[in-house]
């Protein structure tokens, strides 16, 4: 596959990550150059860091190589790169002002380590999908189009998602990419969950409740059904995803039938620095009585609320835990999160008409046991009990025994699904 020319701020790059460390693939190296299996590079762009991963596709999808690049837009951004045993190939505080600075990194590591010459194929997660794309695409120029006539929807991320697919075609204008999105797995939604009362003509213009995370919610099913069966997989569950972002999604046959994110991933649950939902009429008193601008707006939904914006001290749970007991403001803030959670898990309960399985899932759900505990305390009428010890314990299963609802901790993987996808897809063409 043939690379198109490099410009002055690529090969500047090319000589920053020209290092003993940075270039130390080894065994990596040797599997994915000698391998005939397919090797997918999975490219997940958030609002302020980007996460990356070769896999080799075989009978199974097998990692390879995972990384990330951190910090983008702050001072001292952070790229790493481990391999599948967790040793690090790579890793050294570089500056990225932009995603673009970010993407042409990666690209630059791939390329002078040779792995960029044996993918077979890219795939990225979208986040939004609007109201056409229920599946994942082949990108094309048309689909990279509507993409960019979906930015309005999802500001905060679809322009970096498209940049990155803008660089790969770049990069590597031969390698097949795909599209993988995040709201495809709410698009089957019965009507009530998914329009919002508002007049009809909005809703023929796609204003309507989509829904995100799906990718972690399709991973967390297969899982489910792998580790306890089909019958559990097709029950009434809620999954918890409770990241940075946050969201529950209420499932029944497998199929999504409510969830607590609506027309972007700033609605719902109060997260790390977004805000959740919040009264129509407070947006219009910051616009009108304040007279702040949307831009101005949007930042502050977006990057200033959430946690951080109530403690003032982190977006990050463990943070804010560690300073609970000394810190009235830290601990204000942990209290709304578990609040807001238990109120939207008695709604997505009562969205299925019952609960048999509650799993936790993401960076607060599978890490922070206490929060869990917080949560489903008080949700005993739910059927919801949960085992000190095992919850403490790191257990999977963490309900008492005996109990009607079994309550689970799952670790998600989003860019494994992005593979699998990507491959299938690639199937279908061939």
């Amino acid at each position: 596959m043939q690379e198109s020319p490099e410009n002055e701020h690529s090969t500047s790059l090319k000589r920053d990550l020209r290092d003993p460390v940075l270039n130390s693939l080894s065994g990596v190296q040797r599997i994915l150059m000698n391998s005939t299996e397919r090797s997918i590079l999975t490219i997940n762009s958030g609002s302020s860091s980007i996460k990356f991963s070769i896999y080799r596709m075989g009978s199974a999808a097998e990692r390879v190589v995972r990384g990330s690049l951190e910090r983008i837009g702050l001072e001292s951004g952070h790229f790493r790169v481990q391999d599948s045993a967790g040793r690090v190939l790579a890793e050294a505080q570089r500056e990225m002002p932009d995603h673009e600075t970010a993407l042409e990194q990666l690209f630059e590591w791939l390329n002078s380590n040779g792995a960029a010459r044996s993918l077979t194929a890219i795939g990225h997660r979208i986040v939004h999908g609007g109201p056409e794309y229920s599946e994942p695409q082949r990108i094309t120029q048309r689909v990279i189009e509507r993409l960019q006539e979906l930015i309005s929807f999802a500001p905060e991320h679809l322009p970096h998602q498209v940049k990155a697919i803008e660089i790969a075609t770049r990069r590597h204008p031969d390698l097949p990419q795909v599209a993988c999105f995040d709201t495809a797995f709410h698009h089957g939604m019965p009507a009530v969950s998914r329009y919002f009362p508002l007049p009809r003509a909005l809703r023929a213009e796609g204003l309507v409740r989509y829904g995100f995370h799906g990718l972690s919610y399709s991973y967390i099913l297969g899982e489910l059904a792998r580790e306890a069966g089909g019958a559990a997989a097709t029950g009434r569950i809620v999954i918890a995803h409770l990241g940075n972002g946050c969201s529950m999604a209420a499932v029944k046959n497998g199929k999504s039938v409510d969830t607590t994110m609506g027309f972007t991933p700033t609605g719902g649950l109060v997260m790390g620095t977004r805000s959740g939902d919040l009264d129509p009429g407070l947006v219009l008193h910051l616009l009108e009585a304040r007279g702040i601008d949307t831009a101005a707006l949007r930042h502050l939904l977006n990057r200033e609320s959430g946690l951080i914006g109530v403690s003032q001290i982190s977006s990050d749970m463990q943070d804010l835990l560690r300073h609970e007991a000394a810190n009235a403001q830290a601990a204000e803030a942990i209290a709304l999160f578990c609040y807001q959670a238990k109120k939207f898990l008695a709604a997505m309960a009562a969205a299925l008409g019952g609960l048999d399985t509650l799993v936790f899932t993401a960076g607060i759900g599978e890490n922070a046991p206490s929060i869990r505990e917080r949560i489903c305390e008080g949700l005993e009428f739910f059927g919801i009990r949960v085992d000190r010890e095992r919850n403490r314990g790191g257990e999977a299963v963490i309900s008492a025994a005996g109990s009607p609802v079994t309550v689970r901790v799952m670790r998600t993987d989003e860019e494994i699904m992005l593979a699998r996808l990507t491959n299938a897809v690639l199937n279908q063409a061939k």
